[in-house]
C-alpha cells in the first residue's frame, strides 16, 4: 500500500490575513508559514493507514526552496519519504499545479514506485479553490471523493465517509484513487524531539518543473469581514435581573 500526500506552503491562518493592495495574493511579510489544517489530517491520515496496512509513504509539494520546512515537518510526523517540486515563489494556478502533480506521479509510476491512493487537503488555507486534488484525479482517470471526514482501506478499496447534514453518505471506491480529507477527520499526532532531529537528516528528492502558460486568471481575493460582536448594557446590580430575565424569555430558553 503506497500512500501519496499532497501538501502546500501556505501563511499561518491564525493571525490576521491582510491582502496586497492589488487584492491577489496575501500580505506575508509578518506572517509565519504552515500546512493548511485539512493538509496536517492529510499527512496524519497517510501515516496511519501504512501503520495499519504497511507500504510506504510519501509527501509532495510544489513550491518555494522555503517549502522543505514543511516537507521536514511531516517526515518528523511520520511520512518515509519527501519529494519537492522547488519553483521560483510564485504562485501557479490550479491547473498549473495539477499538471506539475501529474507529471511528478506519472514519473514515479513509470521508475517502479506507483501510488495506490493520493491523499490532499479538501482546499488550501490560503486561495481555497478547492480544484487540485479534482483535477489530478480526473487526469490520472482515478475515482476521487471529496470533503472527507471518515476514510479506512478495505480489501484492494478504500471506504469514504461525508458528513451530509446529521448523517453521512458513504463511498466505497476501487484503488488506486485520489481524494481530499476535511480537518476534524483526525487528531494529528505531535512530533517528538528525536523524530525533528531524524527529519533533519532525511534526503530529499528535488526536481524543477516547467510552468504551463497560464489559462486561469485570479481576478481578486476576499478577507471574510468575521461576525462581529455587539454588547447590550442591561443595567447595574439587582435592578437589571427583570432584564436579563427579558432577555432569556425572548431566547426561548426562559
Amino acid at each position: 500500500m503506497n500512500t501519496l500526500v499532497c501538501v502546500k506552503r501556505v501563511p499561518i491562518t491564525g493571525g490576521k490575513i491582510v491582502l496586497t493592495d492589488d487584492e491577489r495574493a496575501i500580505e506575508t511579510r509578518h506572517l509565519g508559514f504552515t500546512v493548511s489544517p485539512h493538509e496536517e489530517c492529510a499527512v496524519e491520515e497517510a501515516v496511519r493507514i501504512a501503520e495499519a496496512h504497511g507500504g510506504t509513504t510519501t509527501v509532495l509539494t510544489l513550491g518555494p526552496p522555503e517549502a522543505e520546512e514543511q516537507l521536514r515537518d511531516a517526515l518528523a510526523l511520520g511520512i518515509d519519504r519527501a519529494v519537492h517540486l522547488v519553483t521560483d515563489g510564485s504562485d501557479w494556478d490550479p491547473e498549473a499545479t495539477a499538471a506539475a502533480l501529474v507529471d511528478a506521479i506519472e514519473t514515479e509510476r513509470m521508475a517502479g514506485n506507483p501510488y495506490d491512493l493520493v491523499i490532499f487537503g479538501s482546499e488550501s488555507a490560503d486561495n481555497g479553490n478547492y480544484q487540485v486534488g479534482i483535477r489530478v484525479a480526473h487526469a490520472l482517470g482515478r475515482s476521487c471523493v471529496t470533503g472527507l471526514k471518515g476514510l479506512a482501506v478495505q480489501d484492494g478499496h478504500v471506504r469514504c465517509e461525508q458528513e451530509v447534514g446529521s448523517g453521512r453518505d458513504v463511498y466505497v471506491v476501487a484503488l488506486p484513487a485520489v481524494v481530499t480529507v476535511k480537518e476534524g477527520i483526525n487528531l494529528p499526532r505531535y512530533p517528538s524531539v528525536p523524530a525533528k532531529l531524524r527529519a533533519r537528516r532525511k534526503p530529499i528528492e528535488r526536481a524543477e518543473p516547467e510552468a504551463r502558460a497560464p489559462r486561469l486568471e485570479l481576478v481578486r481575493l476576499r478577507a471574510p469581514s468575521g461576525p462581529g460582536r455587539q454588547a447590550e448594557l442591561l443595567g447595574e446590580g439587582p435592578a437589571a435581573a427583570p432584564a436579563v430575565v427579558d432577555v432569556l424569555r425572548r431566547l426561548g430558553v426562559a
